[in-house]
């Protein structure tokens, strides 16, 4: 048996997480996909065959019935498409991914995310068909799985296009995704965008190929946004160890800054022994956990009489980003939970982080990307909208909160 260069995943019989319901909405639209695909193929291979009047003489006749597929996470249905001779002579197509007589996948929790990461490389497209159906399927041909990279490829692309100015954006979510694996010797990184607009709906914005998370390659994806029409927004979200807060205050400089708590949590903890971790994480969670600034103040100066002394470089760590980390305290309270973390994309891209490891092969950027735009557009179509999301007109029209209470004409704080 050949060296397959497929992307393991570990412990995947176990997983209950995210990327499981990532799976259960996208395999009906990624088989449909290859299904319609195979029948492009299969249409193209009759294009001499023609009428007396130049039409062509095999043309697609609408679906058979839906069939349920059994798999690990549920039924998945999938139409079939058909054809008609209008010459007379038979034919007929048949899916080899999925025969009429398949009604039990063998392991989808296994084959879609080996879709995913490996679906885009021909080579590997046929391992990951046989974990998806059985080995009673026969593989796709070269020119279907190559026809299907193109889709995938022209639907990232024409997405990465798609104007902005249609909607006002509040608030941005970003971070570098690192998932684990690598392209020659460089660690593969994506840079996503995940914004709100003003009816509270959160929509992935970018996802770009980035290096190292530079101010370079931020620079780039914040033009990329303002030149498809993106307002400034009010918030920014996300880890202060990145170079895109220096591009945001070259591209957007009135955009306001938020460090994650997530983020800067373990970074602080970190620099402590693990024996006072759990005593530096309870410190830190009154600081963010305050119901006014000026309490978390408070809080902010007893963390730093209690550890200073002892652990003076995890103070520092959360000193040089003291003013960020207070900036959800401007905004609606109602707001406050989504904007002290980068949770958007944590959730939907944690599994791609932790449970990806290095193959011997290599996959390539274009891929990576369009795996991750896929999960992304997967996830996107069932995320709630935003938590108080009648403020967020207020946010954009510059209305004043204090301590998450929008302040009255009169600096007042409203009752």
């Amino acid at each position: 048996m050949s060296k397959s260069n497929v992307v393991e995943w570990s412990g995947r019989e176990e997983i209950a997480d995210p990327l499981t319901d990532l799976l259960r909405q996208g395999a009906r639209d990624l088989i449909q996909q290859a299904v319609e695909a195979e029948l492009a193929e299969f249409l193209a291979r009759f294009e001499g065959r023609r009428l007396d009047d130049g039409r062509a003489a095999v043309v697609r006749n609408g679906y058979q019935p839906e069939r349920p597929i059994q798999t690990g996470i549920g039924p998945v249905t999938v139409k079939i498409p058909k054809v008609r001779a209008k010459d007379g002579r038979p034919v007929a197509f048949q899916s080899a991914l999925v025969p009429p007589y398949v009604r039990k996948t063998r392991s989808l929790e296994a084959a879609l995310p080996w879709l995913y990461l490996k679906g885009v490389s021909t080579g590997e497209m046929e391992t990951a068909l046989a974990a998806l159906i059985g080995p009673e399927a026969k593989g796709l041909s070269a020119s279907t799985v190559a026809r299907l990279k193109q889709q995938w490829g022209e639907e990232y692309q024409a997405w990465r296009k798609t104007r902005l100015d249609r909607d006002r954006w509040v608030y941005l979510w970003v971070d570098g995704i690192y998932s684990g694996l690598r392209a020659e010797d460089t660690k593969l990184c994506a840079l996503v965008v995940i914004g709100v607009n003003e009816r509270g709906e959160k929509h992935f914005l970018a996802i770009e190929d980035g290096v190292r998370e530079s101010t370079q390659s931020w620079r780039e994806v914040l033009l990329g946004l303002k030149a498809r029409g993106m307002n400034t927004p009010k918030l920014a979200v996300g880890d202060g160890a990145m170079g895109f807060w220096a591009a945001l205050d070259e591209v957007y400089p009135d955009t306001r800054q938020q460090r994650c708590w997530m983020h800067k949590t373990g970074n602080v903890l970190n620099c402590a022994p693990r024996s006072v971790q759990p005593k530096m994480k309870s410190a830190l969670h009154d600081i963010w956990q305050a119901d006014t600034k000026e309490h978390a103040e408070a809080a902010f100066d007893q963390f730093e009489k209690l550890f200073e002394a002892k652990y003076p470089k995890a103070v520092q760590c959360l000193q040089k980003d003291r003013e960020e980390l207070m900036a959800f305290y401007d905004f609606p309270a109602q707001h406050w939970q989504s904007l002290r973390t980068t949770n958007p994309i944590e959730s939907t891209f944690g599994t791609i982080r932790h449970r990806t490891k290095r193959s011997k092969g290599c996959l390539t950027r274009d891929g990576m990307l369009h795996m991750i735009f896929k999960l992304g557009e997967c996830a996107q179509k069932n995320w709630r909208r935003q938590r108080g999301f009648s403020y967020l007109a207020k946010v954009i029209t510059g209305v004043r909160f204090k301590d998450g209470i929008e302040v009255n004409a009169d600096n007042q704080v409203a009752a």
